[in-house]
């Protein structure tokens, strides 16, 4: 299989770009570097079977013949973190809804499989717990940045659907939940690799609102197995699939656990959403999966727990202090 990853330099992509060589497979790269990183792929540089380009899907002609090259298309190029959406909301939904498009446009030339990669974010304000694939969306006002995101790659996910059913485009849409592991960064507001820095440099950790907020966090080599499993099931075609991890932990919770883990000396400290934000910010309370449908489908089954997760990243950022 000679696979595409756009947004192959980040931190899902790269995991992704990594076992897909493993397994044999031919990899082919597109990444501006907006958001991923190269050190994320420098060690697969010289890898039999791999090649990167810097560039953005906005490249449309350079992107329409990596797509001619490919059997599948990985597509994780997005706007991704909630400071990067608070911050710049044009860029966000320019990026998710026209990138998507363009590839969309492209596969279905020659028919090529298409794996969108959505968003847990999409569930928004829904007290239906844990969140099922057929569930409605309840998503906030227009006027509130933070729902941006999530409609955004609600159109994604619509007009991906729209490709399968109106032009037979074979495509599969996934929901992520809080993917963590080694490689990603806090730098746009992901919770966990901020609290391991925060804690591991002795400064206060910062929980925003009060921490009651739950969520379930999913280990990236699990994301990149159930990815795996569902680009060889022809049943998946056409469907909608949450990947995440059923055990939920509060966002205070996990800074102390953090905290404990790294027996750090760090103050746990509690910062407004405003503050952090602006006034207008409006979070998910909670953000639990049902993956009672992609096991069914696939035998998926995350096998890597929270406690590991943590024990995992802390060490990597332990590694590259050192």
């Amino acid at each position: 299989m000679r696979a595409l990853i756009t947004g192959g330099a980040g931190f899902i992509g790269s995991h992704l770009a990594e076992a897909l060589l493993d397994a044999g497979h031919t990899v082919e790269v597109i990444d501006n570097l907006s958001t991923g990183c190269f050190d994320n792929i420098k060690h697969l540089k010289n890898r039999r079977g791999f090649q990167y380009v810097i560039s953005s899907v906005m490249n449309e002609p350079l992107l329409a013949e990596q797509i001619d090259r490919c059997d599948v298309v990985f597509h994780l190029a997005a706007a991704v973190g909630v400071k990067l959406i608070v911050e710049a909301p044009v860029h966000t939904i320019e990026t998710n809804v026209h990138g998507t498009e363009i590839v969309l446009k492209h596969a279905n030339k020659n028919k090529k499989l298409v794996i969108v990669a959505s968003t847990s974010e999409v569930y928004g304000k829904s007290t239906e717990i844990p969140f099922r694939e057929d569930a409605d969306l309840r998503l906030g006002v227009t006027w509130k940045p933070r729902w941006a995101y999530a409609c955004s790659k609600a159109i994604d996910e619509f007009l991906a659907l729209a490709y399968w059913k109106e032009k037979q485009l074979p495509v599969i849409v996934v929901r992520f939940f809080n993917t963590v592991g080694p490689r990603q960064t806090g730098q746009y507001g992901m919770v966990v690799p901020t609290f391991v820095n925060q804690a591991l440099a002795g400064e206060p950790i910062t929980v925003y609102g009060d921490g009651s907020q739950s969520r379930s966090f999913t280990y990236v080599g699990d994301v990149v197995d159930a990815l795996m499993q569902l680009v060889n099931e022809p049943k998946a075609i056409g469907e909608v699939f949450n990947i995440g991890n059923g055990e939920e932990i509060s966002i205070i919770g996990l800074a102390k656990k953090v905290k404990a883990m790294t027996d750090s000396a760090s103050e746990i400290v509690t910062i407004p959403y405003g503050q952090a934000y602006g006034a207008e910010f409006e979070d998910m309370p909670r953000r639990v999966p049902d993956i009672s449908k992609i096991r069914e489908l696939t035998g998926y089954e995350p096998k890597v727990q929270l406690a590991e997760i943590l024990t995992r990243v802390i060490d990597h950022f332990q590694k590259q202090k050192q």
